[in-house]
This record gives C-alpha cells, structure tokens and sequence, in this order.
C-alpha cells in the first residue's frame, strides 16, 4: 500500500506517456514510407512528436533535424516525469540522466578527434542541460581541442578520469572513451547500492549487470577476432565488474586461446545457455533484448517501483532508434519488408523471470 501511494501519480503519468508510443501498425506505415518527408508528416500527427514537428519550417524537413525532434521528445518525456516524481524517484531520475551526459561527452570528444568540418550543433540540447546537468554546453561547443574539451568538463565528475588520461599520455580517441565507460559503469555500479527499497535495488542490479557482463563479452570478442589482442591487453579494455559470470569463467573467456575457443567457453556460460550464440558471435544485438527482458519483468511483478520509469524510458529510446532505423532505410533504399523485419520487435526468445 505505501508503494501504490508513493507512486501513484507518476505511475498515472506513465500509463499517460505510454499510451502515446507507436503501435506495431505505425511501424507498418513508417516501413511503406519512400521518403524523409513522408515520415516526418506522418509523425507530424502524433502526440508525442507532433508540437516539435509543427514548429519546424518545412525546408528544414531532412534527417539530421528530425532526429533532433526525436531527442527533444525524450527529453521532454523526463522532464514530465521529473516534474512528478518525488525525492526518491527525482534522485533516481538524476542519474539516469548521467547516461545522456556521457553520450554528449562520447560526441563531444569524437568530434575533437576526427577534427571533423561537422560543427557541435548541440543548441537544441542546450535548455535541457542547463537545466538537469552541471555541463554547459555553451563552452564544450568552443572546444578546438581535447585539452580545451577537458578543461571545460573541470566542474563536472567527468573531468577527473579524462584528466588523468591526458596527464598518462594517452593520444587516442579509444583511451578516452574506455576512460568515460570505465567511469560510469564503476560509478553507476555503486549508486545501485544506494537507498533504494530492495526490489528496485534488484532491478538495478540486474539492469547494470547484465549490460555490463554483455559489454565486457563484446569486447573480448572483438578484441580476439579483430585485433588477434593478447590476454593482458585485454584485461585493461574491461569493466573490472561480473554479475552472472564468474571469476573463473571471466578468466577463462579473457585467456582463451584463440575465438573459435572463445566461442566454446561464452556457451558455457549463463549467456550462452542463455542466448545459444552460434556461428556469428552477436553479442551487441541481444543488449538491449536482454535489458528489456529484465525491466519488462520487473515492471510486471512491480508497477509500483522506479521499473515503471525506467521500462517507459527504455521503451522510448528504442522508439526513437526505430524510427532513426526507418530514415536510414530509406537512405539505402531498402524494400518495405526489408525495413519492417528491421522496425518490428522481435518475438522474445525468453520468457518467464528474469533471473
């Protein structure tokens, strides 16, 4: 009873913002649609992105600014439901939000790097950041190098990792965001033990462990097939965390002796039992599968926990993913069933708990 209480309101608020994500028949549409235009008139009629839309002039109709309104409807969606949280669910809200400051750090030193003609075209991000972040995107646009990108992260957690980077030496774009990754999981890894009731602080837990498990698997595989890496270079690519893996099964995946024993060592694991990989070892397509699973199940056994939040953000992201997947079907020229098999949510290979 004190759960329903305490989430009443945002839950009500939810069930509100749910209802105005596309349908399995708006997919439909999208997929028969030949151009950019098309999709975003369509979208021009929803809900959800309709007042963004509406406040475009139509030749600015193409890709890259749609895909801002995309971001700027998600943005929207977590400012409403800051509004209705309450102590406990805004501190869970805010760091959530820590997920969107490292996408923008991640973009910020990709463009430094790649010294690309592309400019920070970050204003639409701005009134956000300014009002849910300590990042001030005003300054990271002046960036011209990775020394003035650090510098002006000096206010916000992210500075220290980075710094320490630059005073190692390191010169690459992928010492940096191992940097950034290796913060934030480690970080997100000890707020999950926070003051949370125990349900949510399993859901977190299972959440965080998989993705990071996950990640962990991705890199080791990538490491050994395309970049025939040794076992202790490997070791420093990693997020020093196991949830469903062992010590021992860590160690062994990490030490295999070439990927096709690899491949024999994952299956043994809970993942491979799991997922069955087979030939082609697609670690990076079952992510987001697996963390779906886990939050669908939470939100089903506990509507009245952060899972309602957390599940409906997810659920969002992977709506504006599928429409960005949409345009750039469009972009290749793809066939409407081509693009549907990409947009229509595959039949859960799982079921039951998420354990």
């Amino acid at each position: 009873m004190r759960d329903v209480m305490r989430y009443s309101g945002i839950v009500t608020k939810v069930a509100a913002m749910r209802a105005k994500l596309l349908k399995p028949q708006d997919y439909e549409q999208l997929a028969s649609m030949n151009t950019v235009t098309d999709i975003i008139e369509y979208l021009k009629q929803t809900k959800s992105y309709g007042k963004f839309i509406t406040q475009m002039d139509e030749s600015l109709y193409h890709r890259g600014n749609i895909e801002k309104v995309l971001i700027q409807s998600l943005y929207d969606d977590y400012t409403r439901l800051y509004r209705f949280a309450d102590m406990q669910q805004k501190d869970f809200l805010k760091i959530f939000m820590k997920r969107y400051e490292v996408d923008l750090v991640r973009y910020c030193l990709r463009i430094v790097f790649n010294h690309s003609n592309v400019p920070f075209d970050l204003n639409y991000k701005k009134p956000f950041f300014d009002k849910y972040s300590k990042i001030r995107i005003d300054q990271l646009v002046t960036a011209k190098n990775i020394d003035h990108l650090v510098d002006y992260l000096k206010n916000t957690e992210y500075y220290a990792p980075l710094s320490r980077i630059r005073q190692s030496g390191a010169s690459t774009l992928a010492d940096y965001e191992l940097a950034l990754d290796l913060y934030y999981f480690s970080m997100m890894w000890k707020k999950r033990k926070g003051n949370w009731d125990k349900k949510d602080k399993e859901m977190l837990t299972k959440e965080l462990g998989a993705k990071i498990d996950l990640l962990n698997l991705q890199w080791i595989y990538r490491a050994k097939k395309y970049y025939h890496m040794l076992a202790p270079d490997i070791y420093t690519l990693l997020i020093p965390i196991q949830h469903k893996l062992s010590n021992q099964e860590f160690k062994d995946l990490v030490e295999a002796p070439s990927v096709e024993e690899f491949k024999r060592r994952l299956n043994e694991t809970y993942y491979g039992k799991k997922y069955e990989f087979g030939e082609q070892v697609e670690i990076e397509s079952i992510v987001n599968e697996c963390v779906e699973h886990i939050l669908t199940i939470a939100y089903r056994n506990h509507p009245y926990s952060l899972a309602s939040i957390q599940q409906y953000l997810f659920l969002k992201e992977e709506e504006i993913y599928k429409i960005t997947t949409a345009l750039e079907c469009i972009r290749y020229g793809l066939s409407q069933r081509e693009t549907l098999q990409y947009l229509v949510q595959k039949q859960r290979r799982q079921g039951g708990n998420a354990s």
